[in-house]
């Protein structure tokens, strides 16, 4: 097709080729925007199992995904012992006191009445009060005691990793917000990226359709531009890592690497507000796998506080229900406690989140970290699956591009 054939065919179709570099700019923009959403969304499989079907790339990868964050978190950001270490036994006991002081005289009591009521009933007020106030005056230092014994020694009671993991893989939604929400303006850029580059591959798209009339035009740009776009809004989130001059007029960096400070802000709330909060914690020494450790503690000094203060009524207990049943009402006794020791514990809650710090040491730490490093915070929910996401916009682009061809020729 000569020149003059090119420009009368351009005036009498100008609405056509007008649109085409539209059309291209929203081929960019829709397959970014379903490649996002296909991240996230759905977030359990729907469809027939094994490959008929979709789960989004995170959800479908959680176990990865969150073993691969809480890497970076327990191996770079937080340091078990070092924040635990934090606490003062003393104030933690302090913090409690009350609480802990009326579970020590209902565990007391109901222990007693539940082994021997007659006992219990038949002794005086007077002693009945001095063994409650001589376990409660105790109970203060042991519980001081098991705290310095933990903090010493964190890792021997907490896992950690295995408490993260654990949440993250249970609460696919919580790992899902824990990546979108740091990376929303890079999704935002992604799918704003589409825009313009679709754009400008239209304009290229115009200038072929317009020389060549060829039906492979429009479905070949709209998969290049479904793929490219894709490809290079993602490598444009991460890269360069420092500043970079392009032609000496135009500075860029990758969109993540620039906003670290803001990022680093982010994570470190949402780690510390839903992630490692004090619940949580709890739940992980309480039931984790390394719980039997803590209750051991607990059963050694709730046994000895009884041994030591409970002299003035121990003869007459033991003479009375064996010393067999004795040793099974101490056994008792640890295990109500133990079991009451979440709800003690809460009192201390304001006192441990500021005395933990755990929002501002991660922020901190971020920020120190190498663009390399801090990469890794985010780079891993798109390195493994990403050709998914780029093949999909290049079949979207396709497709989109063989119903234009139907459109003009048909």
């Amino acid at each position: 097709m000569d020149l003059q054939q090119v420009i009368a065919d351009l005036g009498a179709h100008w609405p056509v080729y007008v649109s085409m570099p539209f059309i291209a700019a929203l081929i960019g923009y829709l397959t970014k925007r379903v490649a996002i959403e296909m991240m996230f969304r759905p977030i359990e499989f729907i469809g027939i199992k094994p490959f008929l079907g979709w789960q989004g790339v995170l959800p479908a990868n959680a176990e990865r995904m969150a073993a691969t964050a809480t890497d970076m978190l327990t191996n770079t950001l937080i340091d078990p012992k070092e924040i635990f270490a934090r606490l003062d036994p003393e104030q933690i006991a302090k913090e409690i006191e009350e609480p802990l002081l009326r579970v020590v005289e209902d565990v007391t009591r109901e222990v007693m009445e539940q082994y021997q009521p007659r006992l219990w009933e038949a002794l005086p007020g007077g002693a009945q009060q001095l063994l409650l106030n001589r376990v409660r005056a105790e109970a203060p230092k042991a519980i001081a005691k098991i705290m310095r014994e933990i903090s010493h020694d964190i890792d021997s009671v907490l896992d950690l990793k295995h408490m993260v993991v654990t949440n993250l893989v249970r609460d696919k939604s919580l790992l899902n917000r824990l990546i979108r929400d740091i990376s929303r303006p890079e999704m935002r850029f992604i799918a704003r990226s589409g825009l313009v580059f679709g754009f400008a591959l239209g304009l290229v798209q115009l200038s072929v359709w317009a020389l060549t009339k060829s039906p492979l035009v429009l479905p070949v740009f709209g998969l290049v531009i479904g793929w490219f776009t894709d490809w290079l809004a993602l490598k444009m989130i991460f890269l360069p890592r420092e500043p970079r001059e392009f032609f000496g007029l135009y500075t860029w960096q990758g969109v993540f690497q620039k906003r670290k400070d803001e990022v680093s802000a982010d994570y470190g709330d949402m780690i510390a507000k839903e992630i490692i909060t004090i619940p949580n914690l709890l739940e992980a020494v309480l039931r984790g796998p390394k719980s039997d450790r803590l209750f051991q503690l607990i059963t050694r000094e709730v046994q000895r506080t009884i041994d030591t203060q409970a002299g003035i009524v121990k003869p007459l207990v033991a003479a009375a229900v064996g010393s067999r049943t004795f040793q099974e009402m101490k056994q008792v006794a640890a295990k109500k406690a133990a079991e009451r020791v979440p709800d003690t514990i809460r009192y201390a809650e304001d006192y441990a989140v500021n005395a933990l710090d755990v929002r501002n040491t991660i922020v901190d730490r971020m920020r120190k970290l190498s663009p390399p490093e801090f990469e890794e915070l985010l780079r891993p929910a798109f390195r493994q699956d990403e050709w998914k996401l780029i093949a999909v916009g290049a079949i979207i682009g396709g497709l989109v591009g063989e119903l234009q061809v139907m459109f003009l020729l048909h």
